[in-house]
């Protein structure tokens, strides 16, 4: 089954337990992410992962021994509660083998939740998980959060919003800044408030809210793709001043290096391949990824790309390596790639 709008939004908020797979894909990886953390959140509860309920599974491990994911699902816990295999990055290439799984489920089964880039209307991934009786698939796009969004992210950070005026500043905020910096918005203005008694106002939100002056991620990316290492300390400490974790940092540049391999990859060259990308990107923006992939080439873009896999893995891990310093020296290999 399909869901979109208001059903996927219900739906992610509170998942059915009796669905055997749920599918989650969209271009944004930081909208997937937060779509998956509220799914398995809801379904395994807060101690989910931390009682071994949650089983995560990186999709390319399964191309090695594809058993893992059934094993995980038919596994019975230690602790009591409802179970989920989360398998992630996943592509049409499991496809077949989502079939199996999803076909082979039973009650009592862990819940199998599924992640994946951009997927077309054609995707076998997409087809697997549309046609089966137990299981759904979820697309997110780069639409604006509707005002039920808005207000479930008042309601998490605790926040009453007093009066119109107030509510609009929120609203436009919401239609200005990426989904996730809106949020990262709330949640800093639920801790900037909490135990005030005064109502929230206009001067708070812009106080909280980012700005035009402030670093942002996209220029670090511009750094590290035009090779200059001597600028990344500098940028990130800016970053991490804003509050930018270095996950959100790796999130944004797989995603943006994924980009310039597809806009590499084309045989019609980068001309072409820039109209492959979705959503289409215009401007400035569509100029200077051209140019970054032309510089880089598709070669070293996939060394790029497992760089920056391999930096992902590690921090998900039990690794006890300081993040930003980690983050920091992936950029700076990348920077120095972009010359080799």
């Amino acid at each position: 089954m399909k869901l979109a709008g208001r059903d996927a939004a219900k739906f992610l908020r509170a998942p059915d337990p009796g669905r055997a797979g749920i599918l989650i894909y969209g271009a944004d990886p930081m909208r997937v992410a937060t779509a998956r953390a509220q799914v398995t959140s809801a379904l395994v509860g807060p101690e989910g992962e931390a009682e071994m309920r949650l089983n995560r599974l990186p999709a390319s491990d399964l191309r090695k021994d594809p058993a893992q994911v059934n094993d995980g699902i038919k596994a019975q816990g230690f602790f009591p509660g409802p179970r989920v295999v989360l398998v992630e990055d996943a592509t049409d290439g499991l496809s077949k083998l989502m079939t199996d799984v999803l076909n082979d489920w039973r009650d009592g089964d862990a819940q199998l939740v599924v992640t994946a880039g951009q997927l077309t209307a054609k995707s076998a991934l997409r087809k697997v998980f549309e046609g089966h009786r137990a299981s759904v698939a979820i697309g997110l796009y780069d639409d604006p959060p509707s005002a039920e969004d808005i207000q479930t992210l008042l309601d998490s950070a605790q926040l009453l919003v007093p009066n119109r005026e107030v509510m609009d500043t929120i609203n436009a905020l919401a239609h200005s800044l990426t989904p996730g910096d809106f949020r990262q918005t709330i949640e800093k203005l639920g801790l900037y408030k909490r135990g005030d008694p005064q109502d929230l106002t206009v001067a708070e939100v812009d106080l909280i809210a980012p700005h035009a002056a402030d670093v942002d991620v996209d220029d670090i990316l511009e750094v590290v793709a035009g090779g200059q290492e001597q600028r990344i300390g500098p940028v990130l400490r800016d970053l991490y001043a804003q509050g930018v974790l270095p996950v959100t940092l790796c999130i944004h540049a797989m995603r943006h290096f994924r980009q310039l391999h597809v806009v590499a990859s084309d045989p019609g060259g980068p001309g072409q391949g820039i109209g492959r990308l979705r959503p289409p990107v215009f401007g400035p923006r569509r100029d200077r990824l051209m140019r970054q992939a032309s510089q880089w080439g598709r070669d070293r873009l996939e060394r790029a790309i497992a760089t920056l896999t391999d930096t992902d893995l590690t921090m998900r891990s039990a690794s006890h390596a300081p993040q930003q310093a980690l983050m920091e020296r992936t950029l700076i290999r990348l920077a120095i790639l972009s010359r080799s």
